[in-house]
């Protein structure tokens, strides 16, 4: 057990699905796996065990921003015996060549952030996730048909509908540096896993959009990401 888990060592499998959202967590666990069994509930950031397609898997929540990234996938990986984690998440599209529920396989996440400078004194802003896992995910997204791009976002410190001008630190960032989309979590998921030496991958579906100034309901949001969430399921068996 730590501060934030109350799951015993065995109790997580080694391969793990995190959202921010709790309840999406709770939607994916009691719609797409058998044999469920919620493992930690402290701090309501469930975290349920079962097998999805015969193979033992967990579902976990993550929250909101590095911070609270950073911690519970750090315990998972240093503590749990974690070896991979795919994040489903939602984004805001930064560029206009991106729609709603356009689905992006994050290939790297630079942030302005200081979480690699606090943990370990390291002045970092650009993590890479997993070449194998996105291998794997994009094997299986060919195979089911399921469309993507694969690109470099942003993981802001600010929810980027509220920050007046975007632009601003899309311009800022490295030159080859192309940031098409915005969310909050996948440098420190990426981080750890590096620094563990394990695995992570991140899928983002596009929730808000700046060409036309729509977006999803946070209703539409829990509840239209299924084909995210199944193209991570299906990814993860893989492993």
């Amino acid at each position: 057990m730590t501060a934030h888990n109350e799951a015993k060592i065995g109790d997580i499998a080694k391969h793990v699905i995190m959202a921010g959202d709790p309840l999406r967590v709770k939607l994916i666990a009691e719609k797409y796996l058998t044999d469920c069994k919620l493992v930690n509930s402290i701090r309501g950031m469930y975290c349920y065990t079962g097998k999805y397609k015969g193979k033992t898997i967990s579902v976990m929540a993550h929250g909101m921003g590095i911070p609270s990234m950073g911690i519970y996938s750090y315990e998972l990986f240093h503590y749990y015996g974690v070896e991979v984690i795919i994040r489903v998440g939602s984004c805001g599209a930064l560029v206009n060549k991106l729609d709603l529920k356009d689905l992006i396989l994050v290939q790297r996440s630079y942030t302005e952030g200081n979480y690699a400078y606090s943990f370990d004194n390291v002045p970092l802003h650009i993590a890479e996730s997993s070449e194998e896992i996105n291998e794997i995910i994009e094997n299986t997204a060919k195979e089911a048909g399921v469309e993507y791009v694969k690109e470099d976002t942003l993981c802001n410190d600010c929810f980027d509908l509220y920050q007046p001008d975007k632009d601003a630190i899309v311009n800022r960032a490295p030159k080859d540096v192309e940031l098409v989309a915005s969310e909050m979590e996948a440098f420190a998921l990426f981080y750890n896993a590096k620094r563990e030496n394990k695995k992570a991958a991140c899928l983002l579906t596009v929730v808000d959009v700046p060409k036309e100034e729509k977006g999803f309901s946070a209703e539409e949001r829990e509840k239209s990401l299924n084909q995210m969430i199944e193209l991570a399921l299906n990814s993860i068996i893989k492993v």
